[in-house]
Formats: C-alpha cells, sequence, structure tokens
C-alpha cells in the first residue's frame, strides 16, 4: 500500500512539474520571437539605446568605483543584511532540501520499522540518495548555480547521515572504515566546492569535515590522530583560502577547531597539545593576514582573527604550562609578541603609519602587557579578557570600525564578570602579601586597561550622540565602580583582623578621597555636570554617614583600650577633601543651580561639626566607657543648642551678606530647630543651673543675631537707594 501511494505522488508531482516546465519553454520561446521581431523592426532605435547603455556605464564608473571604495568601510555593517538576503532569495531551496532529507529519513524509518528492508540495503539506499541527490545538483549548475549548490550540500549531508547510522546503529563499518569513508566524502565535496566555485558548498563540506570525528566516534578519546587530522583539514581550508579568498570558510576552521582545542586541554591537559596550539596560531595567523601580504591591506575581520588568535592561544598555552607546572609561563606571549613586532618594524621602516601599523603596534603592546601580568601570577582569563578589550576598543578608535566597538560591548561585561569570580579568592585566602598577591595583581591589570578604556572613549566623536548616551553612562559607572573595588578590597582584606569600627572607619575614608579624586580631576575625566553634583551629592552624604557612625565608634573602642589613638587621626583625615571641596569645587560648578544643594552642603557642615566637637567633648571628659551616656546627655542638653544657635547666625550672615536667600532660610529653620528641641525635650532633662545658663546664652545669640539681622538689613537698604540716586547725580 505504501508503495503504491508513494508511486502515484511521484507521478502526480512529475506530470505537475512536466506541465509547468513546458509552459515556461513555450513562454521564454514566445518573448525570444518579439525579441528579435522588435529588433529587426528598429534598428537605429537599438543602437540609440546602445549608445545610451554606453553612457550610463561610463558615468555609473565612477560611482561603482567610489562604492568599492567605501565597501571595505562597510564591511562591519552589510554582512548581517548580506545573510539576510541570501535567506530571503533562498529560503525555500533550504526548507525544501531539508525537508527533503527529512521525508527520505522517515520513509527508511518507517521501511525499517515494517521490516521491508535489512541494514546493509539500508545503507545502501542512504548512499544511492545521496548521490542522487548530488548528481542531480550537478546537472543544475549552470543554469541555477545557488540553488544547485544547495543541493549538493544535502545529499552530502545525506551521506554523512548515512556513514553515522552505518557505523553507530549497524556496526557495519570499523571506526577505522568509517572515518576513511567520512574523508573521502569531505575531500569528495571541498574537491566540488573548487570546481563549481561555491563557497556555499565548502561550507557544507567544512561542517561536514570538523564533524565527522564526533559522527563516527566510539567514546575512547584518541586526540593524537584526531588533530592531525583537523591540522590537515585546516591547511587545505587555508589552501583554498588563498586560491579563492572566502573569508567565511576560515572562520568556521577557527572555531571549530578551537573548541577541540580547549576540550582536550581542560579534560585532559597534555603537553602534547602544545604543538597543535602552535600549529593553528600559524595557519590562522597566515589567514588573517593573506589580504596584508597580498595588497598590504586588513578589513576588519583579519583584523579580529588576527587579535583573537594571539589571546585564544596564550589562554591554552598558558594554562597547560600552569597546570603542568612548566616555566617561564610568559614564554608565549614573549614569542607572539616578537611575530608581531616583526610586523610592525617591516610597517615602520616603510613609514607606513596608518591602520596597519596602530594594529600590530597595540598587539604587540598588549603581549607584553600580558605577559609582565603572567610572570606576576595575575589570574589567566581575566587578564586576558581584560587587555584584549582594551585592545579591541584602542582598534576600534583607530579604524573606526564599529565591530570593533561590539566585541568590546561583548566583552567587557564577562570582564566584569571573571573580576568578580577573581575577587572572590579574598574570602578564603589566607596571609596574602600586600599589593604583591595574585587577586590584586589581577586587579591591577583591570584597573589600569579600564581606566584606558575611559581615556580611549572621552573624545571620541560619537561619544556625545544621543543613541550611546545610556551605554555610555552605563560603562562609566561600571569602569569606575571596577577601580574603586580592585583597591578597596585589597585595603579591607589587610585589616579584616581589626574592629569592625576600623574597617567600617578606613572604607568610608577611601570612599570619600576617591570621590575626591574624580571631582579634582573631573575637567581631564570630561565627568559630565550631572554626574559632577550627584557625586557632590554622594559625598556629602558620606560625611554624615562617617560623622555619624564612624566618629563616636572609635571614640567607644579608644575608650576601651581596643584600639589606638592613631585610628582618630586616620578618621580625620576626611575633613581634608571635605573643605578643598567646599572652597574649591564647589563655587567653580553647577552644584548651586539647585536649591536642594545648599541645604545638602550645609546639612554635612552641621552634622561634622556637631558630631566633631562631641566627640573632642567625650575624649577630654571621659574616663571609661560609662562616663559616655552622662556626658551625652549633658553636651545634648547644653552644648548643642549653643553650637546650633552659632552656626543658624553664621548662615543668616552668609545669606545676608551674599544675598543667598537659601542660607538664609537654613540658619532659620536651624534657629527654630533649636528652640523647638529647647522647649519640647532639654527643659525637662536639665537641672536649675544649666537651664538658666543655657536659656541665658541662648537668648544673647538670639538677640545678637536680631541686631546683626537688623543692620545688614539697613545697610541693604541704603545700598540700594544709593544706587537709584546715582543717574540723578550724573545728569546733574
Amino acid at each position: 500500500m505504501i508503495y503504491s501511494i508513494v508511486i502515484l505522488l511521484i507521478l502526480c508531482i512529475l506530470i505537475i512539474f512536466t506541465h509547468l516546465n513546458s509552459k515556461i519553454s513555450r513562454l521564454e520561446e514566445r518573448v525570444s520571437e518579439l525579441s528579435s521581431k522588435l529588433n529587426a523592426e528598429k534598428p537605429e532605435v537599438k543602437e540609440e539605446n546602445h549608445e545610451k547603455i554606453s553612457l550610463a556605464v561610463q558615468n555609473a564608473e565612477p560611482t561603482l568605483h567610489a562604492e568599492q571604495d567605501i565597501i571595505p568601510e562597510q564591511e562591519g555593517n552589510d554582512w548581517m543584511n548580506i545573510i539576510f538576503e541570501f535567506l530571503k532569495q533562498n529560503a525555500l531551496t533550504i526548507i525544501g532540501i531539508f525537508t527533503l532529507v527529512l521525508g527520505i529519513g522517515y520513509f527508511v524509518k518507517y521501511a525499517i520499522d515494517k521490516n521491508w528492508i535489512g541494514e546493509t540495503l539500508r545503507v545502501g539506499i542512504g548512499f544511492f540518495l545521496g548521490a542522487v541527490i548530488i548528481s542531480l545538483g550537478h546537472f543544475l549548475r549552470k543554469n541555477y548555480s545557488v540553488f544547485s549548490s544547495i543541493i549538493t550540500g544535502g545529499g552530502i549531508a545525506v551521506l554523512y547521515f548515512t556513514v553515522t547510522i552505518a557505523f553507530r546503529e549497524y556496526h557495519l563499518f570499523s571506526q577505522n572504515t568509517a572515518f576513511s569513508v567520512t574523508c573521502l566524502i569531505t575531500l569528495m565535496s571541498i574537491a566540488l566546492s573548487y570546481y563549481y566555485k561555491s563557497e556555499i558548498l565548502i561550507i557544507f563540506s567544512l561542517f561536514g569535515g570538523f564533524l565527522a570525528p564526533l559522527m563516527v566516534s566510539s567514546g575512547h578519546s584518541n586526540y593524537l590522530f584526531l588533530f592531525t587530522y583537523i591540522t590537515v583539514l585546516n591547511l587545505g581550508m587555508l589552501a583554498v583560502a588563498f586560491l579563492k579568498n572566502w573569508k567565511s570558510i576560515g572562520w568556521i576552521a577557527f572555531i571549530f577547531t578551537y573548541v577541540y582545542l580547549f576540550y582536550w586541554t581542560f579534560e585532559t591537559t597534555q603537553l602534547l597539545s602544545i604543538y597543535f596550539y602552535i600549529s593553528g596560531y600559524l595557519i590562522f595567523y597566515f589567514f588573517a593576514l593573506k589580504n596584508y601580504f597580498r595588497k598590504e591591506v586588513m578589513s576588519s575581520s583579519d583584523i579580529l582573527m588576527l587579535v583573537l588568535i594571539n589571546f585564544t592561544n596564550i589562554i591554552g598555552l598558558a594554562y597547560i604550562f600552569d597546570q603542568l607546572g612548566y616555566e617561564p609561563v610568559i614564554i608565549f606571549p614573549l614569542i607572539f609578541a616578537l611575530v608581531n613586532s616583526v610586523l610592525l618594524f617591516i610597517e615602520y621602516s616603510q613609514k607606513n603609519f596608518g591602520i596597519n601599523y596602530s594594529v600590530f603596534a597595540a598587539v604587540t603592546v598588549s603581549l607584553l602587557t600580558l605577559a609582565v601580568a603572567l610572570q606576576f601570577k595575575t589570574h589567566l582569563i581575566t587578564s586576558v579578557w581584560a587587555i584584549e578589550a582594551t585592545l579591541l576598543l584602542y582598534i576600534w578608535k583607530k579604524t573606526n570600525l564599529e565591530i570593533f566597538r561590539k566585541c568590546f560591548n561583548v566583552l567587557f561585561p564577562l570582564v566584569i564578570i571573571a573580576q568578580i569570580i577573581t575577587w572572590t579568592e579574598y574570602i578564603d585566602a589566607k596571609s596574602l602579601n600586600i599589593v604583591f598577591n595574585p587577586v590584586f595583581l589581577t586587579s591591577s591589570v583591570t584597573l589600569v586597561t579600564t581606566f584606558f578604556n575611559l581615556f580611549l572613549l572621552r573624545k571620541h566623536p560619537g561619544h556625545d550622540e544621543k543613541i550611546n548616551d545610556f551605554f555610555e553612562y552605563l560603562f562609566s559607572i561600571l569602569s569606575y565602580s571596577v577601580i574603586y573595588f580592585a583597591i578597596l578590597l585589597e585595603i579591607m582584606y589587610h585589616i579584616s583582623a581589626q574592629p569592625w569600627i576600623v574597617i567600617f572607619s578606613v572604607g568610608m575614608i577611601f570612599t570619600l578621597y576617591y570621590i575626591f579624586a574624580i571631582l579634582l580631576f573631573r575637567k581631564k575625566l570630561e565627568i559630565p555636570k550631572p554626574a559632577e553634583t550627584n557625586l557632590i551629592y554622594l559625598f556629602c552624604v558620606l560625611i554624615i554617614l562617617d560623622t555619624v557612625i564612624s566618629g563616636p565608634g572609635i571614640v567607644s573602642n579608644f575608650l576601651l583600650h581596643k584600639i589606638s589613638s592613631g585610628f582618630y587621626g586616620l578618621y580625620l583625615l576626611y575633613w581634608v577633601p571635605f573643605i578643598y571641596i567646599m572652597v574649591k569645587v564647589l563655587p567653580r560648578s553647577h552644584f548651586f543651580t539647585v536649591k536642594l544643594s545648599y541645604w545638602m552642603i550645609s546639612l554635612a557642615v552641621i552634622t561634622a561639626l556637631s558630631f566633631e566637637l562631641y566627640n573632642i567633648y567625650i575624649l577630654l571628659n571621659a574616663e571609661k566607657t560609662s562616663d559616655i551616656q552622662a556626658l551625652r546627655k549633658h553636651f545634648g542638653l547644653l552644648y548643642l543648642p549653643i553650637i546650633w544657635a552659632v552656626l543658624s547666625c553664621i548662615f543668616i550672615y552668609r545669606g545676608l551678606k551674599n544675598n543667598i536667600s537659601e542660607y538664609s532660610k537654613i540658619g532659620f529653620a536651624l534657629v527654630a530647630v533649636t528652640i523647638l528641641k529647647l522647649y519640647l525635650y532639654d527643659v525637662w532633662e536639665m537641672d536649675n543651673v544649666s537651664r538658666i545658663i543655657a536659656f541665658i546664652i541662648l537668648g544673647v545669640i538670639l538677640l545678637l543675631s536680631s541686631f546683626l539681622f537688623q543692620r545688614l538689613k539697613k545697610i541693604i537698604k541704603s545700598l540700594v537707594e544709593t544706587k537709584e540716586d546715582k543717574p540723578e547725580t550724573e545728569n546733574l
């Protein structure tokens, strides 16, 4: 029954195809006849059209040449369009051949389930159908080249699957026989692709060639045989790439080769794999430089391949040396740097200081930097990715090719993730040296490269584009955060044995000085005005937290003899950046364009002065921690209202003198808080003597403040009247 249905369907398809083909043939003949008649009737029109076409071609030549000059610059943007255009035009063909292969597979499976055919016959059918499909593609190659390439690729896929099933399921072949057959299929497909001049077909061939070892794998690893085969396959790829200039095959071979190599390296680390890393480096290095050797130019894909070859090989080779305990690890970065420096010297001797010179110089310097980092036992992946990310950003800056910017955007988050994983080693690490330890040295590499990233991005022509604003801002935050945590965590590790208040205080001091450094070099770092204002806000908030928590905590621990008095001096260092920012930074910034800024900085000043005077009072009068409670109450009831009253007078005076109403409001608000505190709380807690003293002092301060206010008001009024009378005096 099933045979009848299949035969009937095939006959129907053949009848429909023959009918449509005959119609198309008649239509072609009709069009040809009409074209001949038109050409015979109007030869003069033909000549005129020929002249117009010639003129059009001549006029179009400059445009074509101009477009050819632009193509290399747009290469990174157009490759996706080329792929989508290919898929759009050949989608039905691809879906059709895929469906056909599946249909054949399901039919064979149905026949197997029904026991219509034996195992040997099943394999024979698979080989026969593959050969038929390849033959069909061969006959269609002249008029339908792309279609025939896809058809031929489908036939090759059928052959590969047939060999795999024959070996794995039916055990008709030994492993060596199955592998030999897959190699023959690969060689045949490469020969066909070269003969047909079809890049699509050789892509099929490469996929089959690299997947062949997996198809015939028995579960036992023979890496020497595997990578000898892959090296031969890569040499064939390199030869075809030089003959046909097909870039895609190099990238496919590169990805497959290093996936296999990394799997071997991380599963069973062996010294033997070094030879295959070196052979892979040479093969793909020549592939990346094929256009450079021919035309002394490199496309974006060539430069990217050059970068990946160097750093990918170093990851594998340095890992092998590290795991096996061989020295020196830096030998491979130095060798690769020497190779690139030879090309750099060639460019330098020819006085070619263009893109090629910049790329070779950047790669050489990056490799030397990596060699130094590895010599100091930094973490391999983090250091390699950090330097590679900076190298990609530098090349993007020099070439303005977006593909390198996109690669950087992908790699930089991986650098941060790798660095965070590196920082987790602080948790269990014991007795690390100060600065010269693997964790901080790795952090130093990331820190330096991140700083260079900020420098490279700051003056790029696209820096101010709105589309990049969010990413630029996010990148800046991440970069400054990496630098901050790299230093902070090293400090925290080495003082982790101290009391928590010391750790907190040191962390706060470092944070304040870090923000201070950014504000100090804000112009060179090109910090935007909104970000500068936010940093000052953050600085004020941290000052408040530091004085509220750190100061009293250090005083208490000092009285308990847990820490020395030197820590209090360290804590007071926050006054240096605080005073500098108030005196030098704030007057030259846009901080006071928002009214909230006056209140924020004033709150920080009030809090800092109040708590510092409190700390001094406790240190001068307390002998043991049990005295702190009574002294704190006495200071809050007697001295704090006086301090606030004095500060309120200063704010009011500054507001009137400089005509800044916000300072006057802050002064009066502080007076109101002082009065409310006095009448609602203090008066009920004081003894009679303290109450009398507080009221007298506060009253005198308030009267003086009122008198000062009236005097300034009178002076300002007289100045205004003088300015109004001045024009009349000049007229007289």
